[in-house]
C-alpha cells in the first residue's frame, strides 16, 4: 500500500472513538451560526485531547489514555442511505487529487530506500540492475505519489459513515450534550425539555435509528454564552444553579463569540475547520457526474469562456500545496488543468485534500478569537477526563460485575478467559461447517452481548488486553451459538485488539480476519463490513511489511458491486508490489491498469487518467508496443474528456509515431481519433499557430536540398550536357574528383593557384555533403527540396496543400562589404490559413502540391520548390500540410472529410556531423552545424547550357568522330571565361587556334574526313616541324583543361556559340565514363560567387579495332654495297639509320558490323627520328585487314636532318608521313596532332625525368669526362638503346549499318622506347598489386644504377664485310684465305674502348658444326678506342681448309666507356650468322 500519513495506531484509534451526540436550543444554534458553523462543527477541530487520561480497570488497575479523540455529532433520526453514502464517498475522492510539490519521489522497496542513493542497495539484488532505471524514472515521475491521500479521505469517510450496527457498539452513542443558550428566558427548562426528547429518541422505540451505547446515557449539560451579546453576570448565576442541580461533573458554561463579526474583519483569523467540514459541506453533485469535465474550476478553457482569468479568479489561489506538478515531458499528458481550491490555511498535514468550489467560501469562525478557540479545547478536556471517561470506567465496572454474577460464574472474567486459553481448546469449526445463521439477534440484555459491550468500551478507552479477552470469550460464545455475524465481529476485533497491545505478547492473528472477512462476504454478504475489515487488516499487514499478503487480501476484495472501491484497493495493491523487498514493478503497472479502468467505470476520470499515466512510466520503452498502445489510447481518451486537448494530443501522438503492431483496421480508428481530437483542439486554441503533426514521419537527415533548374531535355540530335539532379545517387568518390577538377580550373585561371575562399560548387547537398558553410543560391532560381517521408502505419494518409515554411531575411549584397539585414518576413501565418493566398509571391514564389498520397508503410519524397525574387538569407523551417485519412468512403461525403481534416507542420531540424578534431571535441559529444537548409540567395549570375550534337554513344578504339558543341547563355547577365576540363583529356580536342574550321555547320561536315587530306601519291615521307605550344600542350604532361575561344571573349545573355569538338576511341575496349567539367565566370565580378560550373558525363562504348604492335633494330647495313658517293655515305653513317617492324592486327569481332580494315597511312613524331621510306615489297601498298587477319610493315627510319634540329628547333617534334594510298593525312594538324600530344602516356620516363633535348645534349655528357659518375654512365649508354619514336597508324574501317556503307576512320599510337623492345598500342593490363606489409624500419636506399649487359651491349654496332661465296681450287691449294673487313661503329656520344677477340672460344658441338674448321690468320686480339660515333674498319683474313658453308660471326667485341675503368667489359651480343660459301674448283 502507499505510505500513509498516520501510523497504524493512530489509524485504528482514529477509526473506532467514543460517539457523542448533540441535542441544541433555537437560541443554542443561533449562536454558533453566527460564526458559520453549527455547535458539532465547531467543536471537531478540537475533538483530540492533548494531554492524557487515566481510568482503572475491574482489577484497579490504572490504564492510560493517550491522545484520544472523539466524535461530536448532531443526532439524525433518518438511517443512512446507501446511495447517498456512495455518492459522498465518491465526491471525496474525486475532489480529493494529487499533492502538487510533495516529495513525490520517494519508493520504498523493501528496506531499500531506491531514490537516496545507489550505495543504499546491495549489488547483488537481481532485479535492481534490470528495473533501476524504470523505478528511478517512476519515482521522480510527476505521475508518482509515494501517498494517496484520497484513498485516506475514502477511508477515513467510509469508516465514519459506517451504519451502526446490532451486533458491535463502538459507533454507538455513549453520551449526549444537551446545549442551551444562556440567553433563554428559562435555561433549566430548555435542558429539561432537550433531556426528554433525548429520552424519548433513545426509549421510545419509535426511532431505530441512532443507536445508542447502555441504557443509561450521560446526559452532559452545556450553557453556551455568547460574550459579544449576552449578559455574563446572569450567565454566571444559571451555571451555578445548574451545577447545584447537574453536578459539577455533568455541566460547563461555554463562553464564546469574544467579537462581532464586523469588527477587525480585516484580522486573519486561523481557520481549523476547513480541513474537516470538507467531508459534509461538499453538496456539488457536479463534482461527482459526467458533467464535473465541463465545469469552469476544472480547467482553464472553462475559465476563459466566462472571461475570468484563470490565474486570479475572485481572489483564489490557483497553487495549493496537494496539486500535481503540471509534467515537464511533453510526450506523456497530465493533470495540468488549473484547479481552483479554497483559500484554507492547512494547519494539519495529516489531512492532505484539495477542496474546490465554485465561490469564494463563506468565512468561519469570524466571530471567535484565540481565547475562544482555548475555550473549546478547554471544554472538550473537561467533558471527556469528568464526564465521558469516568461514565465508561463505571460502565466497565459494572458490566463485569453483572458478567460474573449473571452465569453464575464464581470467578472473575480473567480467569474464566485463563481456563478458555489454558484448558483443552475446542477446535474452530470452519465456515462451511457451520450454519447460515447470519440473521441470528441477541437480545439486548444477553451475556454474550454484555461481553461484547465490554469489550468494545475497553477497546475505545485503549485498554487493549482486556478488550482481546473479552472479545476472545464472545467470539467462543458466539461460534458456538452459530451467530456468524457476531462471531465475525469478535473475530474483526480480537484480531485488532491483539495487535494494538502493547509489548506485542501475542503475534497478530491474521486468520481471524481472513475468517472475519470471509463470514462477512459470503456467509453475511455484508460487504460493508467485509471492506472495513480488509482496509484494518491491509494496513496492519502493510506495518509488518507483509506485502504481499495485503496485495492478496485487497485484491480478493475487489468485486463487481463497486467500481470506486475496487479501483482504491487495486491501486492499494499496486503500491504494494512496488513497496515489497523486491519490487514487483510489472505488477505494480498492471494493477494501476486495472485501477485506472475502474476508475473510469466509477466516473473518476482524473485518477483514472493518473493511474494510466503511472503504469505507463513502467510499460513505457519495453517493447509491450500493445500494451503501451492501449495505454496511451486510453490517456488521450481520457484527457479529451478531461478537458485537456493538449495531452490527448500527445497521447495519441505516441500510439501513431511508434512503429505499431496493431492491425490496419485499429490504426485507422487510432488515427481518426486523433484527428478528431486534433481538429477540436486545434478549434479550441484557435492562436493560428500550427501545432507539430506526428504524421508522416518525416526523416530530416535524408533531406535533399537542389539549387538551379531542372535539366531540359535531348532535343532531336542536341544532347543536354547532364549537370546534378536530385535523380542521381550520391558518390563520395565521384564527387572528390569534381572537386579536384574544379581545382584545377580555378588554379588555371589563378595562375597556378587555389585561392583560400575557394569553396566547391555544390549543386545538390544532402547528408553526405560538406554542410558547414551556407550554400549560395542565385536570385531568379529555383530551390528544390527534397524530402523524405515515410508512413509507419498500414492505413494510406493523405496529405494536401503540401508545402515550405520559411524565415528569409532581406539583404542586398551590390554593397563594398554586403549592407546590413533588412526586414524578416516568414509564411508561417500564410500557411496556417487553409485558403490560398499569393501574399509574399513577390518575395518567395512558394509551390503548393494540392494532392500527395502516401501508401501503408510507403517511404515517399516530395520536392516542393521555392523561387527567391529577392536577395538575402533564405531558412527552411519545416514542412506545412493537411493531413487526412486516406480512405475513401463516398457515403460519408465530402463534408465528413473536411471535418477530418486538419492542418499542421513539422519542422526540419537537421543534426549536423559529429565534430572530432580537437581533444575536447573528442573527448565530448559536439555537434557542427548542418546550413543545407540556410543557403544565401545571391545577385543574378550567368547560366550556361550545354548541347552536344552528332555526339556518339560508340566508338572503335581509336576512332575519330567530329561533333559540335553549342553553348547557350540562357541568363540575363553575360558570361566569360569559358573552360573545359576533364578526367579523359585524351578523348577530345576543340582543335588548336590554327586549325581550319570549316565546314562550319555541324550538317555540311557530315560526310566529310575529320582529317585534313591532300592528294599525293606513295613516296618517301613528306616531313613538317610542329611545336606542342601550337596545340596548348606547354609541358611534357597532358593538358587537363582547355580555354573556350568565345568571341570578344565574351557570351552575351541569349546568344548561343556552336564550335566543333573532335573525339578519339579510347584505346582500351569496354564502357568509359568520360567526366566534362565546364567553368565560366560572371562579367561582373561579385564577393559572393566567383564563378560556376557545368558538369557533364558521357558514357563511350569502345568497341576492338586494331592492335599495333612495333619493334625497332638497328640496321646492320652500313650503306657498304650501295653504289652512292663517300659523302652521301658519310652522311648516312653519321646520321644513322635503323629498321622500324609493324606487325598490325585485326582484333575486331565484327560486332560493330566492320568488314575490314585499310592501313592508309603510317605518320611518325619525334624530336630525333623520322620515317624514311616504306621497304615493304611493291604489290603489298594498300594494306588491307579482314577480321583476324594481321599483316607486317617494315619501315626505314632515320635521324632527323641537322638542320631539322637546331638548337631553336630542339622542343619541335618532326611529323613524317608515309601514305600506303593516293592520299596524304597531314598528321601534323588537327586532329591528329592534337590527339597525339593529348595522348596517354605509358611510361615513367616520358614525364619528363629523362633529358627532352637531341644530339647536343649528349654531346654535352662526352666532353665531360670528370664528371663521369655512376648517373652520368648510365645515362650515356641508356641513351644508345633510347630512340623515342612515335608511330602513328591511320586507318579506316569498312561498316556496313542499315544497307549502308560508312567510312571510319582513327588513328592508333606506338611509342618505341627501346632498340629491340616491342611496343604495343593496346597498354597490358597491370597485374593487381599484392598486399604490402607495412615498413617500420627505413629501406636500405638502392644501390647506385648500373647500365645492364642489354644496355651495355648497344655501344658498339659490328659489321662483317665478305663474298657472299668464294671459288677455290683445293686440290692446286689446300689453304684459302679470304679478305673479311669488320666494321665498328661507335653508338655512343661517348669514347668506347673496344677489344675484339678472334679466338674460338666455344666448345659447344653444334657451333663446331656451324663453324666448321677455319682460323683466322694474323693478329687475333685488337684493343681500339673509338671517338664519339666514329666508324672504323678493321681488314682480316680467315683461312679455310676445304669447301663448306662457313659462319664468320665469331669474333667477340668487347666494349667499355673509356671513362669507367673500373667497370668490367662486356661481351657485344652476337650479331646474326655471316654465312660464306667456300666452293672446290
Amino acid at each position: 500500500m502507499a505510505q500513509c500519513v498516520q501510523s497504524v495506531q493512530e489509524f485504528i484509534q482514529d477509526s473506532f472513538v467514543p460517539m457523542v451526540a448533540v441535542l441544541c436550543s433555537e437560541d443554542a444554534e443561533r449562536v454558533t451560526r453566527k460564526n458559520s458553523l453549527s455547535f458539532p462543527e465547531l467543536l471537531r477541530p478540537f475533538c483530540r485531547l492533548t494531554s492524557e487520561g487515566h481510568l482503572r480497570d475491574p482489577n484497579n488497575q490504572v490504564v492510560v489514555v493517550k491522545g484520544l479523540r472523539i466524535s461530536v455529532t448532531g443526532i439524525n433520526t433518518r438511517p443512512p442511505q446507501t446511495p447517498e453514502m456512495h455518492r459522498l464517498l465518491s465526491q471525496a475522492v474525486s475532489v480529493c487529487q494529487p499533492p502538487e510539490g510533495s516529495p513525490a519521489n520517494v519508493i520504498t522497496a523493501g528496506d531499500y530506500d531506491l531514490n537516496i542513493s545507489d550505495r543504499t542497495v546491495k549489488a547483488s539484488v537481481p532485479w535492481y540492475s534490470d528495473w533501476k532505471e524504470t523505478l528511478t524514472q517512476l519515482s521522480s515521475s510527476k505521475y508518482y505519489t509515494a501517498t494517496t491521500p484520497w484513498f485516506e479521505t475514502y477511508r477515513e469517510n467510509f469508516l465514519q459513515s459506517m451504519p451502526a450496527s446490532e451486533h458491535e457498539f463502538l459507533n454507538h452513542y455513549l453520551a449526549c450534550m444537551l446545549v442551551v443558550s444562556s440567553r433563554e428566558a428559562v435555561p433549566t427548562e430548555q435542558f429539561l425539555k432537550l433531556s426528554q426528547e433525548q429520552h424519548r429518541i433513545q426509549h421510545s422505540g419509535e426511532y431505530t435509528n441512532p443507536k445508542w451505547f447502555i441504557p443509561n446515557t450521560l446526559k452532559y449539560y452545556v450553557l453556551l454564552h455568547d460574550i459579544s451579546e449576552g449578559d455574563e453576570q446572569r450567565a454566571d448565576s444559571v451555571y451555578e444553579e445548574m451545577k447545584q442541580r447537574y453536578g459539577t461533573q455533568g455541566c460547563y458554561l461555554l463562553k464564546i463569540n469574544s467579537r462581532s463579526g464586523s469588527t477587525g474583519a480585516d484580522e486573519q483569523m486561523p481557520d481549523p475547520w476547513s480541513q474537516y467540514l470538507h467531508k459534509t459541506s461538499i453538496h456539488n453533485p457536479e463534482l461527482f457526474e459526467e458533467s464535473a469535465v465541463s465545469n469552469a474550476v476544472e480547467n482553464n478553457i472553462g475559465a476563459e469562456e466566462d472571461g475570468l482569468d484563470p490565474s486570479n479568479r475572485d481572489g483564489v489561489s490557483e497553487t495549493h500545496p496537494l496539486q500535481l506538478d503540471p509534467p515537464t515531458d511533453a510526450g506523456y499528458p497530465s493533470n495540468n488543468a488549473s484547479q481552483s481550491v479554497n483559500n484554507v490555511d492547512v494547519t494539519r498535514p495529516q489531512k492532505q485534500a484539495s477542496v474546490t468550489s465554485h465561490t469564494t467560501p463563506t468565512p468561519r469562525g469570524t466571530c471567535l478569537t484565540l481565547n475562544d478557540h482555548d475555550h473549546i479545547r478547554q471544554f472538550i478536556q473537561e467533558f471527556t477526563f469528568r464526564g465521558l471517561l469516568p461514565h465508561i470506567e463505571k460502565n466497565i465496572r459494572q458490566l463485569n460485575d453483572q458478567l460474573v454474577s449473571r452465569k453464575g460464574l464464581s470467578r472473575s472474567l480473567f480467569s474464566a478467559t485463563k481456563k478458555l486459553f489454558g484448558g483443552g481448546k475446542v477446535p474452530e469449526k470452519s465456515i462451511a461447517e457451520l450454519k447460515n445463521t447470519a440473521g441470528l439477534l441477541y437480545p439486548s440484555e444477553a451475556p454474550e452481548l454484555q461481553i461484547r459491550k465490554m469489550a468494545d468500551l475497553c477497546f475505545l478507552v485503549q485498554h487493549y488486553e482486556l478488550a482481546y479477552n473479552c472479545y476472545h470469550t464472545a467470539k467462543k460464545d458466539f461460534l458456538s451459538d452459530q451467530a456468524m455475524l457476531y462471531a465475525a465481529g469478535a473475530l474483526e476485533m480480537a484480531a485488532v485488539a491483539a495487535f494494538l497491545q502493547s509489548g506485542a505478547p501475542r503475534p497478530y492473528p491474521a486468520h481471524y480476519m481472513d475468517t472475519a472477512i470471509q463470514t462477512y462476504r459470503d456467509v453475511c454478504k455484508n460487504m460493508l463490513l467485509a471492506e472495513r475489515c480488509c482496509l484494518l487488516s491491509a494496513e496492519i499487514l502493510k506495518s509488518q511489511t507483509k506485502y504481499s499478503d495485503a496485495a492478496t487480501l485487497l485484491i480478493k476484495m475487489t468485486s463487481e458491486d463497486s467500481d470506486l472501491r475496487s479501483a482504491l484497493l487495486l491501486e492499494q495493491a499496486a503500491h504494494c508490489f512496488i513497496n515489497m523487498r523486491s519490487p514487483m514493478v510489472r505488477k505494480f503497472a498492471f494493477h494501476m491498469i486495472l485501477a485506472g479502468h475502474r476508475f473510469s467505470k466509477a466516473g473518476q476520470k482524473r485518477h483514472a487518467l493518473r493511474c494510466y499515466c503511472q503504469a505507463l512510466q513502467v510499460y513505457k520503452g519495453k517493447g509491450w508496443t500493445l500494451a503501451e498502445d492501449h495505454i496511451n489510447f486510453t490517456i488521450g481518451r481520457q484527457s479529451f474528456t478531461l478537458r485537456q486537448p493538449e495531452n490527448a494530443v500527445a497521447a495519441f501522438r505516441h500510439i501513431l509515431i511508434n512503429d505499431s503492431k496493431q492491425s490496419a483496421v485499429q490504426q485507422a480508428a487510432f488515427l481518426r481519433e486523433y484527428l478528431y481530437v486534433y481538429k477540436s483542439m486545434s478549434q479550441l486554441t484557435g492562436d493560428g499557430s500550427l501545432p507539430q503533426l506526428p504524421l508522416p514521419c518525416l526523416h530530416s537527415s535524408q533531406t535533399r536540398v537542389f539549387f538551379g533548374h531542372e535539366r531540359r531535355l535531348a532535343e532531336g540530335e542536341k544532347q543536354a550536357a547532364t549537370h546534378v539532379s536530385l535523380d542521381q545517387e550520391f558518390d563520395r568518390d565521384l564527387s572528390q574528383m569534381w572537386r579536384e577538377l574544379e581545382e584545377r580550373v580555378v588554379a588555371v585561371t589563378n595562375r597556378g593557384t587555389v585561392p583560400n575562399t575557394f569553396q566547391p560548387s555544390q549543386s545538390c547537398l544532402n547528408s553526405q555533403t560538406d554542410n558547414l558553410r551556407y550554400p549560395l543560391a542565385v536570385v531568379e532560381e529555383p530551390i528544390i527540396v527534397e524530402v523524405v517521408f515515410r508512413n509507419p502505419l498500414k492505413v494510406p494518409l493523405a496529405l494536401s496543400a503540401l508545402s515550405l515554411l520559411w524565415k528569409f531575411t532581406l539583404k542586398d549584397f551590390s554593397g563594398p562589404q554586403g549592407s546590413t539585414p533588412g526586414e524578416t518576413f516568414t509564411n508561417e501565418k500564410v500557411a496556417a490559413s487553409l485558403k490560398e493566398t499569393t501574399a509574399l509571391n513577390d518575395i518567395i514564389d512558394t509551390q503548393v502540391i494540392p494532392e500527395f498520397t502516401i501508401s501503408p508503410e510507403e517511404t515517399k519524397v516530395a520536392r516542393l520548390k521555392l523561387l527567391p525574387h529577392k536577395t538575402g538569407e533564405l531558412h527552411v523551417l519545416g514542412v506545412v500540410y493537411n493531413l487526412d485519412t486516406g480512405e475513401v468512403d463516398d457515403s460519408e461525403g465530402s463534408l465528413a472529410g473536411e471535418l477530418m481534416c486538419v492542418r499542421g507542420q513539422q519542422n526540419l531540424e537537421i543534426q549536423g556531423p559529429r565534430l572530432n578534431m580537437t581533444k575536447e571535441e573528442k573527448t565530448s559529444v559536439k555537434y557542427g552545424p548542418d546550413r543545407r537548409l540556410d543557403p544565401i540567395i545571391t545577385p543574378p549570375m550567368p547560366l550556361l547550357e550545354v548541347f552536344f550534337i552528332n555526339f556518339p554513344t560508340g566508338l572503335l578504339c581509336g576512332e575519330i568522330r567530329k561533333a559540335w558543341v553549342e553553348f547557350v547563355n540562357v541568363s540575363a547577365v553575360p558570361l566569360t571565361g569559358l573552360r573545359v576540363a576533364s578526367t579523359h583529356p585524351e578523348f577530345f580536342t576543340f582543335g588548336s587556334a590554327a586549325s581550319d574550321l570549316t565546314p562550319v555547320t555541324p550538317t555540311a561536315a557530315e560526310h566529310c574526313s575529320a582529317y585534313k587530306t591532300m592528294a599525293m601519291p606513295p613516296s618517301v615521307a613528306t616531313v613538317s616541324l610542329v611545336s606542342p605550344a601550337a596545340f596548348g600542350v606547354t609541358s611534357s604532361d597532358r593538358p587537363v583543361v582547355a580555354e573556350i575561344p568565345l568571341s570578344r571573349g565574351v557570351l552575351g545573355p541569349g546568344e548561343a556559340l556552336q564550335i566543333p569538338l573532335w573525339l578519339r576511341g579510347p584505346d582500351r575496349e569496354g564502357v568509359h565514363e568520360i567526366n566534362f567539367l565546364f567553368y565560366y565566370e560572371s562579367t561582373e565580378k561579385t564577393a559572393k560567387l566567383s564563378h560556376r560550373v557545368l558538369r557533364h558525363t558521357a558514357f563511350i562504348c569502345a568497341s576492338r579495332s586494331l592492335s599495333v604492335r612495333a619493334t625497332a633494330s638497328r640496321s646492320n647495313t652500313l650503306h657498304g654495297r650501295e653504289k652512292e658517293t663517300e659523302e652521301r655515305l658519310e652522311g648516312e653513317e653519321k646520321t644513322g639509320s635503323m629498321l622500324v617492324f609493324v606487325d598490325v592486327e585485326n582484333i575486331n569481332t565484327s560486332e560493330a558490323g566492320v568488314r575490314e580494315f585499310h592501313i592508309v597511312q603510317v605518320s611518325s613524331s619525334s624530336r630525333q627520328w623520322r620515317l624514311h621510306k616504306c621497304i615493304n615489297p611493291v604489290g603489298d601498298k594498300d594494306s588491307k585487314l579482314a577480321s583476324r587477319e594481321r599483316g607486317k610493315l617494315c619501315f626505314k627510319a632515320t635521324r632527323c636532318r641537322a638542320e631539322e634540329a637546331t638548337s631553336d628547333a630542339a622542343e619541335k617534334y618532326t611529323f613524317a608521313d608515309l601514305n600506303l594510298g593516293g592520299e596524304q593525312i597531314v598528321s601534323s594538324t588537327t586532329p591528329c596532332a592534337d590527339f597525339f600530344f593529348r595522348r596517354g602516356l605509358p611510361y615513367e620516363p616520358r614525364r619528363g625525368g629523362v633529358s627532352t633535348g637531341g644530339a647536343s645534349q649528349m654531346r654535352r655528357h662526352s666532353l665531360t669526362p670528370q664528371s663521369g659518375t655512376d648517373d652520368g654512365v648510365t645515362n650515356i649508354v641508356k641513351k644508345c638503346s633510347e630512340i623515342e619514336l612515335d608511330i602513328i597508324i591511320l586507318w579506316k574501317a569498312y561498316v556496313v549499318e542499315d544497307n549502308k556503307q560508312l567510312i571510319l576512320e582513327g588513328q592508333l599510337h606506338v611509342a618505341l622506347q627501346t632498340i629491340g623492345k616491342e611496343a604495343c598500342s593496346l597498354s597490358q593490363k597491370e597485374e593487381t598489386q599484392e598486399m604490402v606489409l607495412l615498413k617500420f624500419k627505413p629501406d636500405v636506399p638502392p644501390p647506385a644504377s648500373k647500365p645492364s649487359l642489354e644496355q651495355l651491349s648497344h655501344l658498339i654496332k659490328t659489321c662483317l664485310h665478305y663474298p657472299e661465296s668464294y671459288d677455290h681450287p683445293f686440290p692446286q691449294k689446300s689453304l684459302c684465305m679470304v679478305p673479311v673487313t669488320l666494321t665498328l661503329s661507335n653508338c655512343s656520344l661517348a669514347q668506347v674502348d673496344v677489344i675484339v677477340d678472334l679466338r674460338h672460344k666455344t666448345t659447344s658441338p653444334e657451333s663446331l658444326e656451324v663453324h666448321g674448321s677455319f682460323s683466322w690468320l694474323g693478329q687475333t686480339q685488337y684493343k681500339l678506342q673509338l671517338q664519339a660515333q666514329e666508324v672504323y674498319r678493321l681488314s682480316l683474313k680467315a683461312c679455310f681448309f676445304q669447301a663448306g658453308v662457313y659462319n664468320l660471326g665469331t669474333p667477340r667485341v668487347f666494349a667499355k666507356l673509356a671513362q669507367t675503368s673500373a667497370m668490367c667489359e662486356t661481351s657485344q651480343q652476337s650479331a646474326m650468322p655471316a654465312l660464306i660459301i667456300i666452293n672446290s674448283i
